[in-house]
């Protein structure tokens, strides 16, 4: 009787669902120099505080971050998200999704005025597109068609900050502070790429947001930036589109080409001198 129950339990073992599929039923290997819990808990470095007394001068600025220049590489990849590493859009689009932080329309004076949700920010990216086609076989005949092309994170190529510069009489310093950031897909149209802005988000209310995101370390990968860091260290590649004047206007307004490029590096510059100009050395 014991060996017909062994045998049993023997067979049973054999034939077990575990096995016969193939499945490993050892704990998940660490894969890497130490366990990782998968979860980052990061706090925002507190930025200064400003009072309206001590804020001698100031200027608003518009610049944009081209993701294609070498060093904005860090906010385009990867395409694909890898464990604790994602792409800055992607980043910000599950934050959308899972309301953490709040998007809003864009307006002509990039103010954050009107709430948009993540399904009406896909919607408006989604294209739909009715054609009419002729078979190319016989009977030769025509038929109605609809082509739908929808959004791809990976045509998020730019980003645009919109920043207070301020010298601060009671720190004796030229400052900046980021206010907002919009993310700007490229189309195709008509053979041309056509800058698509998609919506503006606050940056203090996306910085608990982007001091978890953790950002690609080319020197150090034990030492990883988040996208907070990098913008806070200014860790980027910009140029001025904007400034702030009675016109409301950008510098493509008035200027194109080369004469652009030197309308922004002269505010550029110009922004520079009035510190240096305020000391005698």
């Amino acid at each position: 009787m014991k060996k017909i129950i062994l045998s049993i339990f023997l067979t049973g073992l054999f034939f077990s669902p575990a096995l016969l599929m193939g499945q490993i039923t050892a704990s998940t290997p660490t894969d890497n120099l130490y366990q990782n819990p998968g979860i980052v808990d990061r706090v925002p470095m507190p930025l200064p505080s400003v009072r309206r007394a001590d804020v001698m001068w100031s200027k608003r600025i518009w610049r944009e971050i081209d993701f294609r220049q070498k060093m904005n590489n860090v906010f385009y990849f990867p395409t694909i998200p890898q464990q604790n590493w994602k792409s800055f859009i992607t980043v910000i689009l599950d934050a959308l999704k899972q309301g953490k932080i709040t998007a809003y329309d864009i307006s002509n004076t990039d103010e954050l005025l009107v709430p948009i949700t993540y399904n009406e920010i896909i919607a408006r990216q989604t294209d739909t597109i009715h054609k009419t086609l002729r078979r190319t076989y016989a009977p030769f005949d025509q038929y109605d068609t609809t082509i739908i092309t929808e959004f791809d994170p990976t045509q998020v190529m730019r980003l645009r900050l919109k920043e207070d510069w301020y010298f601060d009489s009671k720190l004796s310093e030229m400052l900046v502070r980021i206010e907002a950031f919009c993310p700007v897909m490229l189309k195709e149209h008509n053979g041309q790429q056509v800058p698509v802005p998609l919506f503006w988000v606050s940056y203090a209310d996306a910085r608990k947001v982007l001091a978890r995101a953790l950002a690609f370390n080319p020197a150090n990968s034990s030492m990883r930036l988040s996208f907070d860091d990098i913008f806070i260290k200014r860790l980027f590649e910009s140029y001025i589109y904007k400034e702030q004047n009675i016109f409301d206007r950008r510098i493509n307004d008035y200027a194109t080409g080369a004469n652009a490029i030197r309308e922004s590096n002269r505010i550029k510059t110009q922004m520079f001198n009035f510190e240096q100009y305020l000391w005698q050395y």
